[in-house]
């Protein structure tokens, strides 16, 4: 289960987007979706019968894009919008992937563009352009189905979703006590607007917390302020983070070109420095 604030203006974008970030943990796990239900808490006097129908219009496309149903749900009266959904997933226990089974040498490749906090953050505070919020949300809403399915087809060792604990958080949780990793910083994809808003400082409380926590085990001396924190940002929605085998990598990122993971890139590799992460 899992449910977020909004982070777009619009009532029907802001469903697609909570759903989809509902749905992720499932795909992060080679499983398929088979049932979700509503999770919302909203305050009537200003969050419109008309704006509640949308938001759960959207949460009701993306599930079933992702293959499943709306069985139903539950509201309760809150001063702040939240809306997300509890999502039931299938797979076979001897082919759930997890996040820790990553293996020395491994390529590690990230299906989405990140920066969606510092996005966002600039959008609450009325700073940000409006082709960035669209292009950040585009990015959110887009479901991980595709680039799980490919991935598991592939053979991969490893994977999960980077979301709140951004993408050092959650590479962190691959690495644990076991295995290091090295990251290739050029080869990560941004969002457009992400370095914009990251150079003014427009940070969302989480990504500083982040840095705080997961930062004594990473080296990132060589990047600017900025830079550094784009590592930490808390994600909303983000992609898939995959640990590949250094001979089906290349094959695994042609076929999630091929079906449309337009922006996924191989951004570094797995070693045996135990639990730390150096970006070059």
């Amino acid at each position: 289960m899992d449910f977020i604030t909004p982070v777009v203006d619009d009532p029907y974008t802001y469903g697609t987007i909570a759903a989809a970030n509902s749905l992720s943990d499932v795909f992060a796990m080679g499983a398929k979706v088979l049932t979700a239900m509503n999770v919302v808490a909203y305050d009537s006097c200003h969050v419109t019968k008309e704006m509640l129908s949308e938001i759960l219009q959207g949460g009701i496309d993306k599930v079933n894009e992702a293959g499943g149903v709306i069985l139903g749900g539950h509201t309760i009266s809150d001063i702040e919008m939240k809306y997300g959904l509890s999502v039931t997933g299938a797979v076979h226990p001897d082919k759930a992937l997890r996040n820790n089974t990553v293996k020395p040498g491994d390529r590690i490749i990230l299906t989405k563009p990140i920066g969606s906090g510092v996005i966002t953050t600039a959008w609450k505070g009325e700073m940000a352009e409006k082709v960035h919020i669209e292009g950040a949300a585009y990015w959110m809403a887009m479901l991980n189905r595709t680039a799980s399915e490919v991935a598991v087809a592939a053979g991969v060792n490893a994977m999960t979703d980077v979301t709140g604990f951004g993408l050092i958080g959650h590479l962190s949780e691959m690495t644990s006590d076991k295995h290091g990793a090295v990251l290739d910083f050029a080869a990560i994809p941004f969002m457009e607007g992400a370095k914009k808003y990251a150079d003014e400082f427009l940070f969302p409380g989480g990504s500083k917390r982040n840095m705080k926590y997961f930062g004594p085990h990473v080296d990132c001396s060589k990047l600017e302020y900025p830079d550094q924190m784009l590592l930490f940002d808390a994600q909303t929605s983000g992609g898939l983070l995959i640990s590949v085998s250094p001979d089906k990598t290349g094959d695994l990122l042609m076929k999630l070109h091929d079906a449309g993971v337009e922006k996924a890139a191989v951004i570094g590799e797995f070693n045996t420095e135990k639990g730390v992460i150096k970006v070059v």
